[in-house]
């Protein structure tokens, strides 16, 4: 069973975008929680230790930015 994807985002954040649209071009499913829209999400977040997004969580990883790491992480779950 494939792991759960979770993007933290913000709208209107360009960066954010970018790590939807690789997803989506992988043929990855994801959550997408919105920061602003619950603070619950916010306190997720700085629990991985950011304070911005966007940050792609994979099980127990997680990725702030779109940096080649997010795609290794990605490939990783792929196999």
């Amino acid at each position: 069973m494939s792991k759960q994807v979770i993007v933290y985002s913000t709208d209107g954040c360009v960066e954010c975008n970018y790590v939807k649209q690789m997803l989506q071009d992988k043929g990855v499913s994801f959550e997408v929680r919105d920061v602003m829209a619950s603070e619950e999400y916010q306190k997720e977040v700085e629990k991985f230790g950011f304070m911005g997004v966007p940050v792609t969580v994979v099980g127990e990883q997680a990725i702030k930015g779109f940096t080649p790491e997010l795609e290794q992480l990605i490939m990783s779950i792929k196999g």
